[in-house]
């Protein structure tokens, strides 16, 4: 075998979402509204705290990237903290690593950021923590906060931030950039492979990228088979065929295609209850029907969530499609 097939081809050892992150604000796509009123915090150098909500993967970490990127240029890391508060939940962080870095002695630049991603994983004493030290170093200091839910940040954090919530993004904006990272990695994406991938990320850039790169691990083509095969996403026509089988009265049927999902393509079951909510409106159901669907999904969803077995759940889901008159 020669070196040049064993070397990896060029771009695939790299992490595309790193790769392609946006740099600047006007680089990011999908959240104008938002990046413009950045801009202009950045244009008139100054920046009030910030809490940046919504899904992951719609652009809150890069934006807060970019925002520092801009405000203090090739010098950026000097002044920019990054903690995660999923992996450090702990009043301690809060206490020592932030205050540290809040007081520690800085030049060329009228105040620091420290970026707080997955805010809401922060306990109630950290959060009242951070509370007081928001205030304490407001002359010298400004925050970013990013969470997925912002109701799970107490509310005087939150009355001390311009709150931004980033909306998924939608199906063009992610079509966009995917074609520009296949056509940068000299990959050949068909229409159905493009279809797949915006439909597997439901909004989601990162998931995007993360699959195209995936597929295109198994050669230069990627189409809508390696998309759902590598994304653990079920086919939307897989999932109407069950929920038509159920509403039928053929619980056989149906069952037989769920256990196909979970056994054979190894999807989830809380995936399944989310493609089944996302493709609701999208099923050729008269609107009762697509009423008593909802009801169930909400039910099974909720059962789920509280430990319940996946599988029985789903499976008494499509009972009660099928037993209903």
């Amino acid at each position: 075998m020669s070196e040049a097939d064993t070397e990896p081809r060029a771009g695939r050892d790299e992490i595309w979402i790193e790769k392609y992150r946006p740099q600047n604000l006007d680089d990011i796509v999908g959240q104008e509204t938002i990046t413009e009123r950045l801009q202009s915090y950045v244009e008139r150098n100054d920046l009030p705290h910030l809490m940046f909500s919504g899904q992951a993967g719609i652009g809150k970490s890069t934006a807060a990237l970019a925002v520092a990127r801009e405000l203090y240029g090739e010098d950026w890391q000097e002044h920019f903290l990054e903690l995660n508060a999923s992996d450090q939940r702990g009043i301690d962080v809060v206490r020592e690593r932030i205050k540290s870095f809040a007081r520690s002695s800085f030049g060329g630049a009228e105040y620091r950021i420290i970026f707080l991603d997955e805010a809401d994983s922060l306990t109630s004493d950290a959060q009242s923590a951070l509370r007081r030290t928001m205030e304490q170093f407001s002359n010298n200091v400004r925050f970013i906060l990013s969470c997925n839910y912002s109701s799970q940040i107490i509310d005087p954090i939150q009355s001390r931030c311009a709150v931004f919530r980033f909306a998924p993004l939608g199906d063009e904006a992610v079509e966009e950039q995917v074609r520009i990272i296949a056509e940068e990695e000299g990959i050949e994406l068909t229409d159905d492979g493009i279809e797949a991938l915006v439909y597997a990320a439901d909004g989601d850039m990162r998931k995007a990228i993360n699959g195209l790169q995936a597929a295109s691990v198994t050669g230069d083509t990627v189409d809508a088979e390696a998309v759902y095969a590598i994304t653990s996403t079920a086919r939307p026509e897989e999932i109407e065929e069950m929920v038509t089988e159920a509403l039928d009265g053929d619980f056989v049927a149906a069952r037989s295609t769920l256990d196909t999902l979970l056994t054979e393509e190894g999807i989830a079951g809380g995936d399944v209850i989310d493609q089944l909510h996302r493709s609701v409106w999208e099923f050729d159901l008269d609107d009762e029907a697509a009423v008593v669907l909802l009801d169930r999904i909400g039910e099974a969803d909720y059962r789920i969530t509280e430990g319940a077995n996946e599988r029985i759940q789903l499976e008494a889901l499509l009972a009660s499609l099928a037993l209903d008159d």
